[in-house]
């Protein structure tokens, strides 16, 4: 391939080529990934209206959904009808082309339509087979459908998040779809180096559920130690307790107008923080003189500094608190972060320009690599690379490429 394609020269993952053959977010995210530390994903999808997450949640005549352009950044798309025979032979051929293949369909899905992992290792033996399933297809829930949120009550999250005696909660964070599709990019790249020793590819495979339980694998802690099940403690952190801790009101009163503030232990701390909020001559209070003490008298300590808290906006708390030595984030907001100004200098928000959509901000990149950057670039529209992509890998003219599409292969 040209390695020049979309930005990518110095990449990272320059010349690895992705077909991708993913929807909704695990597996999008997962190549998602892989483009942005410079693959050339190739995007197959059903021709007429593509993949599912074009249109999920979004208004069909303004474009593709905001959800599918945040999680197709950096890829092309080829339009494919896989019913017909002759699109089949279209994606073998991409196949032969490919480094890694990629897949988070229904169970079954994949080989039914002729391209399980015997099928595909057959055209290409170098081929990373990876693929997302809701749970282990060996097990007793394998053929079980799952989305982001089964995954999380399946895999632990929900039953430690919430208050306590509340029920659980389903977590913000989309650990069971976006965790799992960076569990498999991780492994895709691990096997790729593999590779380069062995010269064989190999499968692949992450169960939703079990990436949900790595994620929550500190939570064992406290049944290790208990043999119970690991409890709800709503914003308390489930390790240590520290008194004072937790989130404390800020100006303005807003639902997200909060501040997390969570000491360090010992004496230090607490004495740091109470210079911090002009309360100096409660440091040699015996009341407070121990983190025992303060623990069984938690609410009145907490109180100490939600008086302070309430008269600053949880900005300028989490920089006072912050420059003390005292750990502290403010709870900041979608918009908050979307138009932080360092950020933006980051590259972690970026403004794209998309044909339909018009100009908007998503998420970039967390990875910052000193010998690699990949710019974003807007998801594709459905079909966008079709001449691109057959012509470059297949040898297809612009004709042939214009009857296929005609003939509904396209």
């Amino acid at each position: 391939m040209d390695d020049r394609a979309n930005g990518r020269s110095q990449a990272a993952l320059a010349g690895v080529r992705v077909i991708d053959l993913t929807q909704f977010e695990a597996g999008t995210t997962c190549t998602e990934s892989l483009a942005w530390l410079g693959a050339d994903v190739i995007k197959v999808e059903p021709p007429g209206r593509g993949e599912p997450g074009r249109t999920l949640g979004g208004d069909p005549n303004d474009g593709d959904a905001w959800y599918f352009l945040l999680l197709n950044a950096n890829k092309r798309s080829v339009s494919l009808n896989l019913k017909d025979e002759r699109g089949k032979e279209i994606l073998r051929g991409l196949i032969r082309q490919g480094d890694v293949f990629v897949e988070n369909f229904a169970p079954g899905a994949i080989e039914r339509l002729g391209f399980g992992y015997d099928e595909v290792r057959a055209l290409n033996p170098r081929i990373i087979y990876a693929q997302v399933k809701g749970y282990a297809p060996d097990g007793p829930y394998g053929k079980f459908l799952s989305f982001d949120m089964i995954a999380q009550a399946a895999g632990g999250s929900y039953s430690i998040t919430g208050e306590p005696g509340g029920p659980p909660l389903k977590p913000g964070p989309n650990a069971g779809d976006t965790g799992t599709g960076m569990l498999l990019a991780l492994g895709i790249t691990a096997a790729l180096f593999q590779r380069q020793n062995t010269g064989k590819g190999q499968r692949i495979e992450v169960a939703m559920q079990e990436s949900v339980i790595n994620y929550c694998r500190v939570s064992y802690a406290s049944t290790m130690a208990t043999g119970k099940p690991a409890g709800r403690s709503g914003a308390i952190s489930t390790n240590t307790p520290r008194v004072p801790g937790g989130l404390f009101p800020c100006k303005g009163g807003g639902e997200n107008d909060l501040c997390y503030i969570y000491p360090t232990t010992g004496s230090q701390s607490w004495e740091r923080l109470l210079k911090v909020i002009g309360r100096e001559e409660l440091i040699d209070d015996p009341r407070y003189a121990t983190p025992e003490a303060r623990l069984e008298r938690r609410h009145e300590v907490n109180e100490i500094v939600a008086e302070w808290t309430r008269q600053r906006d949880k900005q300028e708390v989490m920089e006072l608190v912050g420059a003390a030595g005292v750990p502290a984030g403010a709870v900041l907001d979608t918009v908050d972060l979307a138009t932080d100004p360092h950020l933006r200098k980051r590259g972690m928000f970026v403004e794209l320009e998309h044909p339909d959509r018009g100009t908007f901000v998503m998420p970039g990149w967390p990875v910052k690599m000193s010998a690699s950057e990949v710019p974003v670039q807007t998801a594709p529209l459905l079909g966008e690379h079709n001449e691109e992509v057959l012509g470059e890998l297949l040898g297809y003219s612009a004709e042939q490429v214009a009857a296929l599409r005609e003939e509904k292969v396209l």
